[in-house]
């Protein structure tokens, strides 16, 4: 079982979110057409749907299906002063995944890979990152990703101009990857031990966690992040567009930065904003400052790097292409679609 843990009495999600996520889901809100999407989507795949699915799908944690979960969720929302706790799924995959989903009653899913692989310690962390997403207030974007995802890797139709739904697609996954960063924070608030975030990070990299080394792991993470290099800036750039999540080596380093940064500790001992003060005392400009001042740091080493770059110039216009033919296959699905459900 895992070691006693300091209770979290009514902290707010601001004490565990990462700047830049704020910033880009304050970003997002202002996409064109995002608005007409929420309802288009949700007023025919309700939250309800989701949840039926995982009833007749997967097996609901409770008292008598996955105890060993449902005592480690329990501790995680006793850690961070949870009274209703959010419905805990675990579905058969092999893959080391887990994710919560939903938007008045959100509720998480765990592959049954991840709960046989890791630790209880483990568990912990993945189980208090996916609460930090709800307690965040992510889910209503990370349920419309999801739903993207699946639309824009099947020949579907959207009743949306290309330009709306690429737009929204991709201010999702940037604000998506964004999202963990926060939550990998609030899975180290969940566990209170920095190694334990580690070794989840390592094993989501290379499965088999007895046969790495976390100083070696953190001195790849180390060399990853400072690679000045102009190529290696236009690559680093364009490897994570389409990802949803950031690279596990990153994670790692970020939550080693949030550790040294003094914030963690301060957590721990009492230092955090409170849910009933949290809006009113909450500094969003600040936030935008910083995470702005990194966005433009990337921007500028990117695109400096790209201005002679003939080999970087036709990547982009390939994956540009790329862009607009996925988007244009879910745009031709949904029309035929919806004009098929209307007639």
């Amino acid at each position: 079982m895992t070691t006693q843990k300091t209770i979290l009495h009514q902290i707010s999600s601001r004490a565990w979110e990462h700047p830049a996520d704020r910033a880009a889901l304050t970003t997002l809100k202002k996409v064109p057409g995002l608005d007409k999407l929420l309802s288009t989507l949700f007023g025919a795949t309700s939250e309800r749907s989701l949840r039926l699915m995982y009833l007749a799908s997967a097996v609901r944690v409770s008292d008598k299906q996955f105890l060993r979960v449902k005592l480690l969720f329990d501790e995680v929302c006793k850690t961070f002063d949870v009274e209703k706790k959010p419905e805990v799924y675990v579905s058969q995959s092999t893959v080391l995944n887990a994710f919560a989903v939903g938007m008045d009653n959100p509720f998480i899913v765990l592959n049954s890979g991840l709960v046989e692989r890791l630790d209880d310690e483990e568990l912990t962390e993945v189980l208090g990152h996916e609460l930090g997403h709800i307690m965040s207030g992510h889910m209503l974007y990370r349920t419309l990703f999801v739903i993207l995802q699946k639309i824009s890797k099947s020949l579907v139709q959207f009743p949306l101009p290309n330009w709306i739904f690429s737009g929204v697609y991709y201010a999702l996954q940037e604000w998506s990857r964004k999202s963990e960063l926060s939550a990998d924070r609030a899975g180290l608030l969940a566990t209170q031990n920095p190694d334990v975030s580690l070794r989840v990070a390592m094993k989501l990299a290379g499965g088999n966690f007895e046969q790495m080394d976390v100083a070696a792991f953190l001195e790849q993470a180390e060399e990853y992040n400072k690679s000045d290099n102009a190529g290696d800036t236009v690559f680093k750039f364009l490897n994570i567009i389409g990802e949803s999540h950031p690279f596990a080596s990153t994670r790692a380093l970020e939550i080693v930065n949030w550790v040294r940064s003094g914030n963690y500790d301060a957590t721990l001992q009492g230092t955090y904003p409170r849910r009933t003060d949290a809006e009113k005392n909450a500094s969003v400009w600040e936030d935008v400052k910083e995470a702005s001042e990194g966005y433009a740091n990337d921007f500028k080493e990117a695109t400096a790097s790209t201005r002679n770059n003939d080999q970087f110039k036709q990547t982009a216009q390939n994956m540009s292409d790329k862009m607009d033919e996925t988007s244009r296959k879910a745009k031709e699905f949904f029309d035929d679609f919806f004009k098929n459900k209307n007639s």
